[in-house]
């Protein structure tokens, strides 16, 4: 997990691997160790009969783009019954452009076209995507509507969106990313799930799992 303490630490990229799911499920998932059950049920914004999944995380985050691929692919098998969402952390004032940048494609319905392309210009080409400038520029560049980018992104819609993201991250007591929160009432992550001496891939995997597990006990109500 990515933590205030660890912003610049670099990571190995992170592999989808066939039948990892099977493999971590397996397992025997902890509460309190693997994963946390939140004191409170926090308020979910998934349509009545939904079950949301929230994934949080950071672009600069090296474990946030590791992660990225397999949970992608986890993302295009959810059944119909889970609404999953992505929000970007406000750790600190300078985030607020690329916490824009991700309410912005979300609210645009860009995700699924600019997010590998955001990790990938950062983490392997170092392009800076730090200011509002250089992100709009690269929206352009890589096919984006630029007019509409920046009227969504300037708006006053996407400032309460920055706010309410911060506010989500707050309630579910995230201090690190890259972290799955699951419809209000746990939340867990690829280092929580892993373990101290896993591997980040491996991590990664059973993060997935425990998710699909703690989906189930929503499901039932358990």
């Amino acid at each position: 997990m990515m933590d205030r303490r660890e912003w610049m630490q670099g990571s190995a990229a992170l592999a989808l691997l066939g039948g990892w799911a099977g493999s971590a499920a397996a397992q025997n998932f902890v509460e309190g160790k693997h994963y946390v059950k939140l004191p409170s049920q926090v308020p979910v914004t998934a349509p009545t009969g939904k079950i949301e999944v929230v994934e949080f995380f950071w672009y600069g985050c090296p474990h946030c783009n590791a992660f990225e691929p397999a949970l992608d692919a986890w993302a295009k098998k959810l059944p119909a019954d889970v609404a999953f969402r992505r929000v970007h952390v406000g750790f600190r004032p300078s985030f607020e452009p690329q916490q824009r940048l991700a309410a912005t494609l979300e609210a645009l319905g860009w995700f699924d076209a600019f997010q590998r392309k955001i990790f990938h210009a950062i983490h392997v080409q170092r392009q800076r995507l730090d200011r509002a400038e250089e992100i709009i520029d690269f929206i352009e560049k890589n096919g984006g509507d630029k007019a509409k980018f920046v009227e969504m992104y300037n708006s006053f819609g996407m400032q309460a969106k920055v706010r309410q993201g911060k506010q989500l991250a707050e309630a579910y007591k995230i201090d690190g990313v890259p972290a799955l929160g699951i419809h209000g009432r746990f939340y867990t992550s690829p280092s929580l799930a892993g373990g101290d001496n896993t591997p980040e891939q491996e991590g990664g995997q059973r993060a997935l799992a425990l998710t699909d597990q703690l989906i189930a006990r929503v499901r039932k109500n358990a």
